[in-house]
Formats: structure tokens, sequence, C-alpha cells
């Protein structure tokens, strides 16, 4: 999402050119952000690649030497019709390293779940573990295929398999693609949990037409009416969606329910917001509470994207404000709180998901020299 195609895109042309700019987004709403490296929207914790790999390279151990013959063996026994065993498929995709290998693995689970329509509640889930080895060998459309091929309805019965398809989709631009597999996972009943929100509405926020605006909206407004819980990213998502499709009040409604606002990408959006609806003194009002001449090196000072205070520059042009806002925009530059980076990039990012805690030692009871009980905590070495 770009107001303006200032910052890493044309800082260096100038303060007429940005003008320029500004302009021609103003009029006809807003257009993509600098092509750059897409990022994925899910953290490692939802994905657990990691995990996966790690289970994978447990198995090939237990099998060394035999996974080339493993895998031609599986394909002659589909070749035969033979009955596919839950143990036999969850192996044939603990060893699949290759496209060739996940065309196998695709016709395996498509007969087994021809044979198993009629799963036990609690049964093994393969559709997680199947759409993780499409993410490790980027096979998002082979993913998204399976998942939305009606034969294989309730196959993937899970949250988490639909997510990592969207997300794999998201982050290869494939944004039509990710939005049926969102439709997919409504009609087949998997309930949508709150990283489906945040894939849904970062989906519809990169599509950014009517339709994805309806269906944006709609999802937010349902998921309210429910009492679910809304992460702020996929608010702030809605928001900037509204905002490129020109709908002031609804971004405006949308922003006012954010539980916490005190985000880098949250005040950015709320300076957009204010400088749109033209109440610039608000605006400047939040720039001049981010200068913090006197506070210790290790704060956090509050940053602004370019494009956003260069948006404040152009409302304010010509009008009561236009040398406060100049003044405060120079202070936060030379304070090297102004970015380069654009609202989009703040949306389209990596969480970095909850940090592992270290394992908490065991303590000891004996003296590792004497091997005598210890009297004391404070006698441990």
């Amino acid at each position: 999402m770009a107001l303006v195609r200032a910052g890493t895109c044309c800082r260096s042309l100038g303060r007429e050119s940005s003008k320029r700019v500004i302009c021609g987004v103003l009029q006809t709403g807003w257009i993509e952000g600098c092509i750059g490296a897409k990022r994925h929207l899910l953290s490692e914790d939802v994905i657990k690649l990691q995990d996966f790999q790690q289970r994978k390279l447990a198995v090939a151990h237990r099998v060394t030497g035999s996974k080339g013959n493993y895998i031609e063996r599986f394909s002659q026994k589909l070749q035969r019709n033979e009955l596919i065993l839950r143990d036999e498929l969850k192996l044939l995709l603990h060893l699949c390293q290759s496209a060739d290998d996940m065309v196998i693995a695709r016709d395996a689970i498509y007969r087994y779940h021809a044979e198993n329509r009629n799963l036990v509640y609690g049964e093994f889930k393969f559709g997680p573990l199947f759409v993780r080895l499409c993410y490790e060998l980027g096979l998002e459309d082979l993913a998204a295929a399976t998942l939305t091929d009606k034969s294989m309805r309730g196959f993937f019965n899970d949250a988490t398999s639909f997510n990592i398809t969207i997300d794999m989709l998201f982050t290869k631009g494939s944004y039509e693609n990710a939005l049926e597999v969102v439709r997919t996972m409504r009609d087949q009943g998997v309930s949508f949990n709150k990283d489906t929100l945040t894939l849904a509405s970062g989906t519809c926020y990169k599509l950014n037409t009517a339709e994805s605006y309806r269906i944006g909206t709609a999802l937010i407004e349902e998921a309210q009416t429910k009492g679910h819980f809304i992460p702020r990213h996929a608010y702030c998502f809605a928001v900037a969606l509204a905002l490129r499709q020109n709908d002031l009040e609804k971004a405006q409604s949308l922003y006012s329910q954010i539980m916490s606002t005190d985000s880098r990408l949250c005040q950015n959006l709320k300076v957009v917001i204010l400088a749109m609806s033209g109440a610039v003194t608000d605006a400047v009002s939040i720039l001049s509470a981010a200068m913090l001449p006197k506070s210790p090196f290790f704060v956090k000072k509050p940053e602004f994207s370019q494009e956003v205070v260069d948006l404040l520059r152009l409302r304010s042009e010509s009008g009561p404000h236009m040398m406060k806002v100049e003044q405060i925009v120079t202070q936060l530059e030379r304070a090297d709180q102004v970015i380069q980076q654009t609202i989009d990039g703040m949306l389209c990012h990596t969480p970095t998901g909850k940090r592992k805690q270290a394992p908490i030692m065991e303590e000891r009871k004996t003296s590792r020299r004497t091997l005598k009980p210890l009297q004391s905590t404070l006698l441990s070495e």
C-alpha cells in the first residue's frame, strides 16, 4: 500500500515531484507500494516448518538407504490399486524430497481419502503434514488445487492447513487463489481462527477491489457479531483497505475498534486518517508528541513513514498550519524518526512469534566434587 511513492521509490525526485505523485494517488485511489520482498503473515509458531523438517530428518535416518525404493514401491502400490494404510501414508509424506515425489503423495492422499471418507473423530490429520511439505518445496499451487478440489472435501478439516496455504499464496502474490481458498474454507464449514482473519484481511487488502472490500468488511463484521477475537493486524489491514477504497468513514470506524493503538503501524494509520479527514491540527499533535528530546537512548522513538508525512505536508499546504507541519516534520527527520518503510511494508511483515523459554536447570542435590548431599543452594558449585 502506498499513499505516496515518496520514500524508497521516489524520495530523490524532490518536493515538487513528490507533490505530483501524492496528488495522483489521492485522485485515483491508493496504489501498490514499491516492489520488494514479499513477507509471510504467519509466524514460525504456526507454520512449524523447523519442527516438521526435524521430524523428516529423524524418519529419513531410520530408513536410510530405502527412501527411493519406498517411494517407488508406493507408486507401484498405487498402480495396483492396493489399500493404503495410515502409517504407510505418514511415512511416504515424511520421505518426499521433490516435486516428483509430491505427485505420488498427492495421488496417495486422494486414494486414502476415497477409502476412508468416514474417519473417526480425532483420527490423525494429514492436512497440515501435506501443506507443510508443499510449503517446504515451494508448491503452493499444488496445495491450493488440492484444498479446493471438491472431491477432497473433509480431508482438510482443520484451519491450519488452510492458513498455511493462504500464507504461501499471499507471499507469492497469488491473491485471487488465496481468496478462493478462503471461500473453500467457508464453504466446507472449517472455523476461522485469528490467523485466518489476518490472512483473509491481508488478501482482500492486496486485491483492493470492490468485491474484496465487501468480503473483507463482511468477515470483520461477522467476527464482531459472533464475539470472536479480531487481531490488531487484521483490523489494520481492514482500515488500510477502507482508505484505499476512499471510504474514510469506515476507516475511522474500524480504527476506533482497535483496543491498543500504540504500535508504529497504528500511529501511522492514525495520521493518515486525520490528514485525509482534514484534521491537520490533531495530526500535528501526534507528531509533536513523538518528539522525545530527553528520552534515554535505549527508548525506541516513534517513527513515521515518509509517505505519511508527505501526505500531511500536502494536506496542510497553503493552510494556517503549513509552517507548523513543516517545522515538526523537519525536526522528526533530523531525529531520524522519518523512515523510508511504507505502510504496506509495515502491514506485510512476518511476525516474530513467541520466544521459546530457556529450559529451567534442575537444582542439583549432590556435590559434583564430594558426591555428598548439598545442605543449601548457596553451596552449589
